[in-house]
């Protein structure tokens, strides 16, 4: 992989357009967790601490495409913005496809990438006019590294200049550290609901991992192979993939279940073995005697991949088995490193962000790069770095 950092390019005075990762979950206006921009500013601040016209660019959410949303507008972003850089003059702009002025050591933040008709397309009109607002693309948003879209990758195609900010290059620095030569014993923990979704990274982590251990609703694809499951979320279609998987590879299931009757905050839960679940019931939660077995198993590892919660943790009496894994992985002395939008979710509610060896901002990114697929925005970088030496 050859492409240029930012930090090898001299920015001093240039317009630096940065894609960042600025997907942050927002109710009411109010930011719920900062994660991601937190881990968005330091490639900010360099460029700012270089003098230069910094413009930042991300999207939010799944915004119709074109069409202007309230509740999908970046503004409270640029309040946070405010907050953070007080010594900065921060700009705000949502008519900025045509041009943008901007003073050296001055940040503007962009509207919502969405809300422009072509963005997902990759359209070649608004990549060509995404480019006209630079003199170098930064490329640092690994959470959208996987997406084909004009912000992420068409621009690539028409700007002088792309490189990679520092939270790109640290993402991928860590992922192939967990990935090439792990310290053994390797486990990892995939949760989430779909078990279609995963069926390539749970076969790749498969052929590197010592342990795999499956929640959520991929756990219950899983039991279904061997259980009547009630009405748990689980994929009939795949439960013949999932066989297969079984076969293949030591794939740790629940041996009890915390279930409930609905799916709502403060439904009860009960625990119970996999065929003593009756019809109306459905898994939500990992029982004692799975958590046991899965501590005693975190406990000797040496390195933890983690990704997905293995419950409804939003609900508090189905949240014990993804707090107690979660807690088991930040003391132990491993080399974890987590993914995923609810990863992080879980993350900030038991404040353990500082006991995580690298928290990667991606989700689906983290997914495709553990598969060994050559993400889109890679690909980019390493072809505007051919332009560049020609």
């Amino acid at each position: 992989m050859t492409i240029k950092k930012i930090t090898e390019i001299n920015i001093t005075g240039k317009r630096v357009l940065i894609r960042s990762d600025l997907n942050v979950p927002i109710e009411n206006g109010i930011i719920q967790s900062d994660a991601r921009i937190l881990a968005a500013l330091p490639t900010i601040k360099l460029a700012i601490k270089n003098n230069a016209k910094v413009i930042v660019m991300s999207h939010l959410g799944r915004p119709k495409e074109g069409c202007y949303t309230k509740k999908y507008s970046l503004l409270p972003i640029f309040q946070y913005f405010k907050k953070i850089f007080t010594n900065t003059k921060i700009h705000f702009s949502d008519n900025f496809l045509d041009g943008i002025q901007l003073n050296t050591g001055e940040i503007a933040i962009l509207e919502n990438t969405r809300f422009n008709e072509g963005e997902s397309q990759n359209s070649d009109n608004l990549s060509k006019k995404y480019s006209n607002l630079c003199d170098v693309f930064v490329m640092d948003a690994f959470g959208s590294s996987h997406r084909i879209e004009s912000s992420t990758y068409g621009i690539g195609k028409f700007v002088k200049i792309a490189c990679s900010g520092l939270l790109l290059i640290n993402e991928i620095n860590a992922l192939k550290k967990a990935l090439k030569k792990p310290k053994r014993p390797m486990v990892a923990i995939i949760g989430g609901s779909k078990v279609s979704t995963k069926f390539n990274i749970l076969d790749k982590l498969g052929k590197i991992a010592d342990t795999i251990i499956v929640g959520g609703g991929i756990a219950n694809t899983f039991l279904a192979i061997d259980y009547k499951i009630g009405k748990s979320l689980h994929e009939p279609n795949f439960i013949f993939e999932a066989k297969k998987l079984r076969e293949k590879y030591n794939i740790i299931v629940p041996i009890d279940s915390r279930i409930g009757k609905k799916f709502c905050k403060y439904e009860k839960s009960t625990i119970k073995l996999p065929n003593d679940i009756k019809e109306d019931e459905e898994i939500m939660d990992f029982g004692d005697e799975s958590i046991k077995k899965i501590v005693n198993i975190l406990k000797k590892s040496q390195t933890i991949i983690w990704n997905g919660p293995v419950g409804v943790f939003e609900f508090p009496n189905f949240r014990k088995g993804t707090e107690i894994i979660a807690k088991t992985i930040a003391h132990s002395k491993a080399f974890s490193i987590a993914g995923g939008g609810d990863t992080l979710s879980v993350i900030d509610m038991f404040n353990i962000k500082n006991n995580i060896s690298y928290i990667s901002t991606g989700g689906g990114a983290f997914l495709e790069f553990m598969e060994g697929k050559k993400l889109p925005a890679i690909h980019m970088l390493e072809e505007n770095f051919k332009k560049q030496i020609t």
